[in-house]
């Protein structure tokens, strides 16, 4: 379970400040998959750090039960010194989970051959995306964030990923950030939009598409 009470957070540029979100409020339903629109800059990834708990609001409280991924997407989860296996093994380590099991389920998984074994720091943002797709399909999480990265690698890894994300999702909650109207329609059965600091109501995606257009035609 996830709520947020009257949570508020901004960050300084130039001549002030840039609010993303300002005294929102809301609880996650139990087993629900939202999706969240919003434009380039409105604060969907910040507001997945909130929920993961890697960046604090400025005001407000938010109340976290049960295990919540990282931000699937997110390039500050990895070290970008270490080798994919290295940054496997510490994660597992955090979730208390074993770290060879683990690391060989994503090893095979996200198909990087020797890249495995390489620098994060090294790959291309396709490959990053694999192993980022790959480390959250490796954990069970009660909820999980996920910022954009789902429809990566070719066709072949697709469908391996559907068929994972599906698996997971009887189980767990989502809350998925994206500006692809498809990939919500895909994997989400509510959603929401955010727009100038504030976070519309959970609705159906038809209801949260036609308010994220009104928010595109009035920026």
């Amino acid at each position: 379970m996830i709520r947020l009470e009257r949570v508020s957070k901004s960050y300084a540029v130039p001549g002030g400040r840039h609010v993303i979100l300002d005294d929102v409020s809301f609880e996650l339903p139990p087993l629900s998959r939202v999706g969240i629109f919003g434009v380039n800059g409105a604060g969907k990834s910040a507001l997945l750090r909130l929920i993961a708990g890697s960046e604090m609001p400025d005001r407000g409280r938010i109340v976290r039960e049960g295990r919540i991924s990282f931000p699937v997407g997110f390039t500050g989860t990895f070290h970008p010194h270490l080798s994919a296996r290295e940054n496997v093994a510490f994660l597992a380590r955090v979730y208390g989970m074993n770290h060879d099991e683990v690391s060989a389920w994503i090893e095979e998984f996200a198909e990087l051959d020797r890249y495995f074994d390489m620098p994060v720091g090294t790959y291309s943002s396709g490959m990053f995306a694999r192993i980022a797709v790959a480390t959250s399909f490796a954990f069970d999480f009660d909820l999980y964030l996920v910022d954009e990265v789902i429809e990566v690698g070719d066709a072949s890894f697709r469908r391996k990923c559907a068929a994972a994300f599906g698996e997971r999702m009887h189980s767990a909650s989502l809350i998925l950030v994206s500006q692809h109207v498809e990939t919500i329609r895909q994997y989400c059965n509510l959603g929401a939009v955010l727009h100038r600091g504030k976070l519309s109501d959970f609705t159906t995606i038809d209801e949260a598409l036609e308010t994220y257009e009104r928010s595109l035609r009035a920026t």
